[in-house]
């Protein structure tokens, strides 16, 4: 094709993710290429293209086996423009070292952020050929960095160098009194990495006889230390072991946390889909769940693992600080790693590690699971690009803006990060969509029919057994019985409404606080129209007392939109996060009514930007709920248009609004329960947790198998 016409391709595709799928072709057109010419073009697209265009060029420069390549990436690492600064770090990791690159890099490190991340795992990457290098020039920038975090970052990078200079500095610094806590941590938990130096034990060992969290920190790293003495045991059984991990959840087995900071649908899932596994109707034995954790935690459950063959058991990971956003756990990715590791490698023989998302967690598991040999079964779903795709056509991304955007978003690493997984995975899994095959294509750039043996499609599943209880309590307090204590609870939120506002049928929703669910659009669409006279709003989840960011920063819209103190007269009702099984009831509730305080028929509405598939949609239709859906992703493969629900473009405010208007009005005409029926039966037929455990768990017996037959091949060679 040659370098320019790559080139205007990709300046010319119509959608941003069109131009991103072509940036790999314009960085094979570059290796293709490597002369002075490719240079210039590249060079003349980062001083003058858009955002998107600049991004590209400058990874197809790092595709360039040139020496002059590599010094033009390095100049980056001093370009005005912040963004350009971070793909810069980025694309240095595949080239060989650069010495005049290695102290923007650390200074890069030592300001953090995603940023930082990317500039941290360039110089781990050049660890092998440079090590004596980088372990000085870290050292060196510990005299000029002060900021406790900041100097915790630099001696965490100064752990991954291999190099035994690297251990004097940090041996120094553990046992600093007048070092702050922090970085003293941050030393700890890196000489866990330094087996077989007995000075590195005896300064572990004492330390570990305090009782803050520095001991218990080099407590674990001396677990680290000495956990390649032993031989990895094997399962004493014949049934399986999966791991699976959601790093920006508090995950325990009552989903007490569920709906609060980064606790959505998938934290639910793990639960019930772990339960399912390892309840002994599948060939798996044992489940491991990885979440986030203390490192008083942590050693509880390393303890747990030596001892429990089969259930499902959990593991937490200490990420040794407060916890982050997802958006923003990336600089988490070494504690992440290490903790995943020590899990692993107490679990024993570990069959399968399935990951689900394009964050830290997985960047983080995928690298242990290579070093420890362990197959990877991943979910390939098109986030971010649906997102990105719907940002772009609702005209709220632009290819000016994209590279500002992409500084928070991470929209350019995550689908890299996607890519990288699912070619790497011993087998993918995919969820249902209307037009699966092309959006794979087309957005993700994978086509599933060139090896449909590798790939398999499993739709999320819901615990039916939780919604019909919460349906039959919901029925029997509508009829006269008296209410569960969820139900009481919901009832006084109900009856702290204006009184002319008892009566109205309800419009629930649950999930996160977070923009992409789309919980503040679905405020304005309620709350600006005729809907505010006709229903009450009730939405389900966030953190009330300690909010993230992006819980902030949705509260802050929602008040704008119906400030705090207007809300009992407006009719909204914003609890904050409940447990899941008090969530069904209240859902459940919406459905049956509340006696002298809500009608019944209200409706079930879901504005998110995208939604790969949906648990709570599929847990309000499994009672009975009409519903209102994303158009795209999986609901629009279980939702009936005008029957079971309704699918728009929830982005749109009007069309939400009016959207809304019509489930409602079809809601309430209803007469009889025979549309409730059908929707509790197109989950009950195919989309229950049990279905969706034996799915996969024949997708892990066959990589399972397929691993064992590579392993006999390979010793018989």
């Amino acid at each position: 094709m040659g370098i320019q016409t790559s080139l205007d391709a990709l300046m010319k595709a119509e959608r941003i993710i069109d131009a991103m799928r072509l940036a790999d072709d314009l960085a094979f057109e570059a290796s293709r290429d490597p002369g002075p010419r490719t240079l210039r073009v590249l060079s003349g697209a980062i001083r003058n293209g858009d955002s998107v265009t600049v991004i590209a060029a400058i990874h197809a420069l790092a595709a360039i086996p040139d020496e002059e390549a590599s010094r033009l990436l390095s100049a980056l690492l001093s370009n005005a423009r912040p963004y350009v600064r971070e793909h810069a770090a980025w694309a240095l990791g595949t080239r060989p070292p650069r010495h005049d690159a290695i102290a923007r890099l650390v200074w890069m490190v030592a300001d953090g952020g995603f940023t930082g991340m990317l500039a941290q795992r360039t110089l781990e990457q050049w660890s092998g050929g440079a090590a004596d290098h980088l372990a000085v020039a870290l050292e060196s920038a510990l005299i000029g960095v002060r900021r406790p975090w900041a100097r915790s970052r630099v001696i965490e990078t100064l752990g991954l160098v291999r190099s035994r200079t690297a251990v004097r500095p940090l041996l120094a610094v553990v046992v600093d009194p007048d070092e702050d806590q922090r970085v003293r941590i941050a030393a700890a938990a890196a000489l866990g990495q330094r087996p077989g130096d007995r000075a590195v034990e005896a300064v572990l060992l004492e330390l570990s006889l305090g009782d803050d969290t520095l001991a218990d920190v080099a407590r674990m790293s001396l677990v680290d230390l000495h956990s390649g003495d032993e031989a990895q045991r094997t399962s004493p059984t014949d049934g399986l072991t999966v791991a699976q991990l959601f790093l920006h959840a508090d995950i325990d087995a009552d989903l007490s946390s569920a709906g609060a900071g980064d606790n959505g649908g998938i934290a639910t899932l793990l639960v019930r889909l772990g339960d399912s596994l390892a309840s002994g109707k599948a060939p798996v034995e044992r489940v491991l769940t990885m979440s986030r954790g203390a490192v008083t935690e942590a050693s509880h459950d390393l303890l747990r693992l030596r001892d429990d063959i089969d259930g499902h058991v959990y593991g937490r990971i200490p990420l040794l600080r407060d916890p982050l956003p997802s958006a923003k756990a990336w600089p988490l990715r070494v504690a992440a790693r290490r903790g995943i590791r020590r899990m692993l490698r107490a679990a024993g023989q570990v069959d399968a590690i399935h990951l689900r998302m394009a964050d830290v967690g997985s960047l983080a598991a995928s690298d242990v699971a290579r070093e420890l040999e362990i197959p990877v079964v991943f979910t390939v779903a098109p986030d971010p690009h649906a997102v990105i795709q719907s940002l772009d056509v609702a005209g709220r991304l632009t290819r000016e803006q994209f590279g500002e955007t992409d500084q928070v978003e991470h929209f350019w690493f995550r689908c890299h990060l996607v890519q990288q997984l699912a070619a790497n995975a011993a087998h993918t899994v995919l969820f249902p969509r209307p037009n699966l095959g092309r959006d794979m294509r087309e957005l993700v750039g994978i086509d599933i029919t060139s090896r449909p043996e590798r790939h398999t499609i499993v739709p999320e599943g819901v615990d039916l057994g939780v919604v019909d209880l919460a349906v039959a309590e919901a029925r029997d307090h509508a009829a006269g019985g008296a209410p569960s204590a969820a139900v009481e609870e919901l009832r006084a939120l109900v009856a702290g409404l204006a009184p002319e506002r008892l009566g109205l049928p309800i419009i629930a929703s649950v999930g996160r606080l977070h923009r992409v669910k789309g919980m503040a659009t679905l405020v304005e669409a309620w709350a600006n129209g005729p809907l505010a006279d006709r229903a009450n709003l009730l939405v389900i989840g966030g953190d009330l007392h300690t909010p993230s960011a992006d819980e902030k920063e949705q509260l802050a819209l929602i008040d704008a939109l119906v400030p705090l103190a207007d809300r009992a007269g407006a009719g909204l009702m914003l609890p904050g996060h409940r447990r899941n099984d008090v969530s069904a009831r209240w859902v459940a509730a919406v459905r049956a009514g509340l006696p002298g305080l809500a009608a019944p028929r209200g409706i079930y509405a879901c504005a998110s930007l995208k939604e790969e598939f949906g648990i709570a949609l599929l847990e309000a239709m499994g009672s009975g709920l009409l519903v209102v859906a994303p158009d795209g992703g999986g609901p629009a493969t279980y939702v009936t248009q005008g029957d079971t629900g309704f699918l728009t473009s929830t982005w749109d405010v009007d069309l939400l609004t009016r959207t809304l208007g019509e489930a409602l009005d079809a809601s309430l005409a209803e007469t009889d329960d025979a549309r409730a029926q059908r929707s509790h039966a197109t989950v009950e037929q195919s989309f229950t947790i049990q279905r969706m455990a034996s799915a996969l768990g024949d997708v892990y017996a066959h990589v399972a198998e397929e691993e064992r037959t590579l392993r006999e091949l390979t010793v018989l060679n």
